[in-house]
């Protein structure tokens, strides 16, 4: 399937074996689920953060996969190569050309994607769009799932804790100002890997608008 120059790429058949790997430096990490998984959560705009290393990749995918989620992330084409390509694959990626896309173009597509897909999707979106401190998210996660008409969730990863797993869902609004302070409150009481290279949206933070 091809959505304004933006490539969709569907999952190989062949075995995942990143997925087992993943899993097996979860278990060697200590790490443990959160339960129970919101219902919401089997389809949805799914926010990953604290994103702080590329540990938190390894073991989010890890997580979302033993919880019986079915994670999808957009990925540029440059890296589908072989051997790595196939590999990435198995864990969710979506190809896309960056080159090709407008303003709003990602957007767009994340709602087609919803609307197209005959089975329950988990798109998951790193907001913060980078790993160190962002004083401003990216908020077209937010207006996908408006406009999709699906619920954003809430995935975290304490490494105080050791625990990752998804917190909360809620259906967006239309009041980015009020929901955006929702995931800042949220966001606020976790413990990224490295807490200095972590920032909220200073946007939405309550009380200083």
């Amino acid at each position: 399937m091809q959505v304004n120059s933006v490539i969709i790429v569907g999952r190989s058949n062949q075995q995942p074996v990143l997925k087992t790997l993943f899993k097996v430096l979860f278990k060697l990490g200590g790490w443990k689920l959160h339960q129970p998984t919101p219902e919401q959560s089997y389809n949805c705009v799914m926010v990953a953060a604290p994103h702080t290393s590329n540990w938190d990749f390894v073991y989010a995918i890890s997580a979302m996969d033993q919880l019986g989620l079915n994670p999808r992330f957009t990925i540029k084409k440059e890296f589908n190569v072989p051997p790595l390509g196939n590999m990435i694959r198995n864990l969710g990626a979506i190809w896309i050309d960056r080159s090709a896309t407008k303003k709003g173009g990602m957007t767009d597509f994340m709602v087609s994607l919803f609307r197209d897909c005959e089975e329950p999707l988990t798109v998951v979106v790193t907001p913060e769009g980078t790993r160190s401190p962002a004083k401003k998210w990216k908020t077209g996660f937010y207006y996908a799932a408006l406009n999709a008409k699906v619920p954003i969730c809430l995935s975290f990863m304490d490494y105080k804790n050791k625990i990752t797993g998804i917190g909360t869902c809620f259906m967006p609004t239309g009041d980015l100002q009020k929901d955006m302070e929702h995931i800042m409150e949220f966001y606020s009481k976790t413990h990224p890997k490295f807490p200095e290279k972590f920032s909220l949206d200073e946007r939405f933070l309550p009380n200083t608008k």
